[in-house]
C-alpha cells in the first residue's frame, strides 16, 4: 500500500519509489482532491494555461476551495502563468481577461524575450520562423520565455491542463510527474474524458474561449490551429496532418529543446546568415 504521508511542502525531490507511491495515491481521487493535495504538498504552486478547457475546470474549482485550503489563506488563488506567444487569437487574449476577472486571480504573462508584439519578433527573426524552424521558433517564443519567469518568479511545481484522453504523448500521463527542471507537474484531471470536462464547464457555467463554438476543439497559435472536423479527436485541429508533432513545446525536454535552439544559432552564425 502506498504511504499517505509525504512532506507539506515538500522540500526535496521525491526518489522514484516515492513518486510511484503518490501516483498509486492520486489515481484513486477525484480532480478536487487531487488538487487540495497539490495545495498542501507541493512548494510554490502556480497554474500554467493557455484558458484551454481543462485548465478552465481546475481554476474553477480552485475558486470553490475554502481560503483555509491555501497555502496562505490570506491569499486564496493559485497565480496563473500564461505564455503570450504574441500569436494568440484575440478570442484567447479576451478569455483571459474574462477568467482573471471573474475569479479574481493575477494572471502573469509571459513573452518572448525583448518582444511586445509579433513585429517585433519577426524583426528579431524574420516571418514565419515556425515554417522554417520550429524547434527554434518553440523555444523562443514558448519554452524560454516560461523558464525565465520560472526562475523570477520562484516556481518549484505546476498545475496543468492535460488529460490521458487527449491522446498521443499523453495517453500515459501520470497525475505527478517532475520535469527534468526538477519542476513538479500536477495533472488534477489526468484522468477526465472531454465529456467530463464539458459537463463540468456547463454545470458551473464556466467561460470558455468563444473559438470553441466556431467548430475549435483545442486552441493554440493562430497559424497552427485549424477547426475539428467531424470525429476528429480533440487534438486533431492542431498542427493538422503532422503526427510528428503532438506538444507545443512547454511540455517537452527543456534542455533538448534549448540545445537545439543554440545549434541553429550557432549554424546561421558560420553560415554567414542572419537569423532573418
Amino acid at each position: 500500500m502506498p504511504s499517505t504521508t509525504w512532506p507539506t511542502p515538500f522540500t526535496t525531490r521525491p526518489t522514484v519509489p516515492e513518486l510511484d507511491d503518490i501516483n498509486a495515491y492520486l489515481e484513486k481521487l477525484s480532480p478536487q482532491e487531487v488538487l487540495l493535495w497539490g495545495l498542501r504538498h507541493l512548494p510554490s504552486l502556480y497554474q500554467s494555461t493557455a484558458f484551454g478547457i481543462t485548465g478552465l475546470c481546475t481554476t474553477h474549482m480552485l475558486s470553490t476551495f475554502p481560503s483555509s485550503a491555501f497555502p496562505d489563506p490570506s491569499k486564496p488563488q493559485i497565480p496563473m502563468i500564461f505564455v503570450d506567444t504574441l500569436y494568440h487569437f484575440q478570442e484567447t487574449l479576451e478569455l483571459k481577461d474574462e477568467v482573471s476577472e471573474k475569479y479574481n486571480v493575477p494572471v502573469i504573462v509571459a513573452k518572448p524575450e525583448d518582444c511586445e508584439t509579433a513585429a517585433d519578433f519577426e524583426e528579431k527573426h524574420g516571418e514565419q520562423l515556425w515554417e522554417r524552424d520550429e524547434p527554434t521558433y518553440d523555444f523562443l517564443v514558448k519554452v524560454d520565455p516560461a523558464r525565465r519567469l520560472y526562475e523570477k518568479l520562484g516556481v518549484k511545481s505546476l498545475l496543468t491542463g492535460r488529460r490521458r484522453s487527449q491522446g498521443a504523448a499523453r495517453a500515459k500521463l501520470n497525475p505527478l510527474e517532475i520535469d527534468e527542471t526538477g519542476t513538479f507537474k500536477l495533472n488534477p484531471l489526468f484522468n477526465w474524458s472531454l465529456q467530463q470536462v464539458q459537463a463540468y464547464l456547463d454545470e458551473n457555467d464556466v467561460p470558455r474561449n468563444k473559438l470553441l463554438a466556431q467548430g475549435y476543439k483545442s486552441v493554440g497559435d493562430w497559424h497552427s490551429t485549424t477547426k475539428s472536423k467531424e470525429g476528429e479527436g480533440e487534438r486533431d485541429g492542431r498542427w493538422r496532418g503532422r503526427t510528428d508533432k503532438t506538444e507545443c513545446g512547454l511540455h517537452e525536454d527543456y534542455f533538448k529543446l534549448k540545445l537545439l535552439a543554440k545549434k541553429q544559432k550557432v549554424r546561421l552564425f558560420h553560415s554567414g546568415c542572419p537569423s532573418t
